[in-house]
């Protein structure tokens, strides 16, 4: 599919294989949206047809649920749109202001996440929040997390990033600050940075297979630690599917 183009097989095989199990859940939802309207139909029926017949809606006191409400209301496949994801207490609001490297362009879907880092040893969170914040400056990303494992929301979830170059179309991006020129992450980073990622997948509807670096979709060398130690690489992606298993 032309929209896979810039996948390799296997993860061309996983979005193949989601978008089926999208559809299959679409037409699941579908189906329960007409049988909820039909039953409510009936019990109207069976009460006498008292006051008006329900129109466009299900009858009073029957609730559709979320998936067929939303896709009601437009929404691309019934899903619950990225707007509509409410963002934990545990991740502060920092939202860029717009015109500057957060153009507002919306994200359209979501297959992947993409974990960077900042490349700039010892900084804040704050501090290269603000830097995105800066005029003139064109990169950003959906999060940053810094060295004390606070976690910053730069770029709201339905809207594009500016970090992974042409994944930017279908990933939510995560900087993580570290102290010095290994880039190797705190463990205070490191931390909230699984917990974010687990939390991001159980929101999308992703799992551990849907983790990328900045170095799988460029070859730069980003987040270093982690192109240079591929076992810790995958051991951060086992702790995400760990965290996922949990619930």
């Amino acid at each position: 599919m032309e929209r896979y183009r810039y996948l390799d097989p296997e993860q061309r095989r996983r979005m193949m294989q989601r978008e089926r199990r999208r559809r299959r859940r679409v037409f699941l939802v579908s189906l329960g949206a007409g049988l909820a309207v039909a039953l409510g139909a009936l019990a109207w029926l069976a009460q006498g047809g008292a006051g008006l017949a329900p129109q466009g809606g299900p009858p009073e006191g029957q609730v559709f649920p979320l998936g067929a409400a939303s896709q009601r209301e437009g929404e691309p496949g019934g899903e619950t749109s990225l707007s509509a994801i409410e963002i934990p207490s545990w991740v502060e609001e920092a939202l860029l202001d717009l015109g500057g490297s957060r153009t507002g362009e919306k994200l359209e879907e979501v297959n992947a996440i993409a974990v960077h880092y900042v490349g700039n040893p010892g900084t804040s969170a704050a501090g290269n929040r603000n830097y995105f914040n800066t005029p003139g400056v064109e990169v950003n990303a959906h999060f940053v997390i810094g060295l004390e494992g606070e976690i910053l929301q730069c770029v709201p979830l339905d809207e594009k990033s500016a970090a992974t170059n042409e994944r930017n179309r279908d990933t939510i991006s995560i900087e993580v600050c570290h102290p010095d020129e290994t880039g190797e992450f705190t463990s205070a980073s490191y931390e909230s940075l699984v917990k974010l990622c687990a939390w991001l997948c159980r929101q999308l509807g992703l799992d551990e297979g849907d983790l990328i670096r900045h170095y799988d979709v460029t070859g730069k060398e980003c987040p270093l630690y982690f192109v240079q130690h591929e076992d810790a690489w995958e051991r951060f992606k086992a702790d995400v599917g760990a965290a996922l298993a949990q619930g």
